[in-house]
């Protein structure tokens, strides 16, 4: 199964990793966040996490913020500035083998209810995913913090997201 046609693109060009905490950060400002499907993709060390992890800080996520690679799903509650609050899942499927997991897990459950989902190795589970809002494909460059970002809209969503 592959992805419906991209509405939109932006090619970014991260320097160093503030550059993509000041990515995160504009991203978070954007009410339209709080109810998107978010995916990453890049190689192994691409700086997938350490892109959500900036993200979950901008949008008010306090404490550790462990990676979801054994646990498959870290949820999170956030406060927004309206006093609502906000759910989150930050999902690894890296080790996603059998789409089963998928109802056992009550992943279903969690991608119909209201929230912020940001789902890393998202090919994994490709056959039981919605249509992503936003997909950020994250490339190292050389041998240092340097990223080469594209950042593609799937959805009217997704491109009220778009930088």
């Amino acid at each position: 199964m592959s992805h419906p046609a991209i509405l939109e693109s932006r090619l970014l060009h991260w320097p160093d990793e503030s550059a993509c905490a000041a990515f995160a950060t504009a991203l978070a400002a954007h009410a339209a966040l709080h109810q998107a499907v978010i995916e990453l993709e890049g190689p192994l060390g691409a700086g997938k996490t350490t892109f959500v992890r900036h993200l979950l800080r901008a949008i008010g996520v306090e404490g550790r913020i462990k990676s979801p690679t054994y646990a498959v799903v870290e949820p999170y509650e956030v406060a927004l500035p309206d006093g609502d609050t906000c759910a989150v899942s930050h999902f690894d499927f890296y080790r996603f083998n059998d789409p089963r997991e998928w109802e056992d897990a009550g992943f279903r459950d969690i991608f119909a209810a209201p929230g912020l989902k940001l789902c890393e190795w998202a090919d994994k589970a490709r056959s039981v995913l919605p249509v992503a809002d936003l997909v950020i494909h994250i490339e190292p460059v050389g041998d240092a913090d340097e990223r080469r970002v594209q950042v593609d809209a799937f959805t009217a969503a997704g491109l009220s997201l778009l930088p």
